[in-house]
């Protein structure tokens, strides 16, 4: 019996670190990036979509900012493991120019969720000629806010 001890220690501490709840991570909620701009998405439906709103504290737009829609999609596969890759996409309401922006929901050493995210703005340009300035990139981190 004392030869099976050090055997029976590790399959203990295997089965242990097995049996810890992972804490996941949730799209739905209040959020804020690292510029200050605020978002809700609402409840992810069945097949993942998901709708919100997004006000965003930045522009290049000389119009006044408005809240603007957001609709999305998260992944729904059982390979995420409560960190779910996303997209979504801001229709902005005071300019001629729409984001999608991609990322995971991540939760970090803390237990706290954060959103890490890439972006593409695409600006309304008058002509071809002008392409090369419509689109611009970006990255923001969410963290939540309730």
């Amino acid at each position: 019996m004392v030869q099976a001890t050090p055997f029976l220690l590790v399959l203990f501490l295997a089965l242990g670190a097995h049996g810890r709840t992972v804490k996941k991570c949730s799209l739905s909620g209040s959020w804020v990036n690292d510029l200050g701009s605020n978002m809700t998405i609402g409840a992810v439906n069945g097949d993942g979509n998901f709708e919100g709103s997004y006000h965003t504290a930045v522009s290049a737009s000389p119009n006044e900012i408005k809240v603007s829609p957001l609709q999305g999609s998260m992944q729904r596969g059982t390979n995420q493991k409560g960190q779910p890759t996303f997209g979504f996409t801001v229709n902005w309401s005071f300019s001629d120019s729409i984001t999608v922006f991609t990322g995971q929901c991540f939760v970090d050493n803390d237990g706290k969720e954060v959103l890490k995210t890439m972006w593409l703005l695409r600006s309304r340009v008058e002509s071809i000629n002008n392409d090369w300035k419509a689109t611009r990139a970006g990255r923001n981190t969410f963290i939540r806010t309730g």
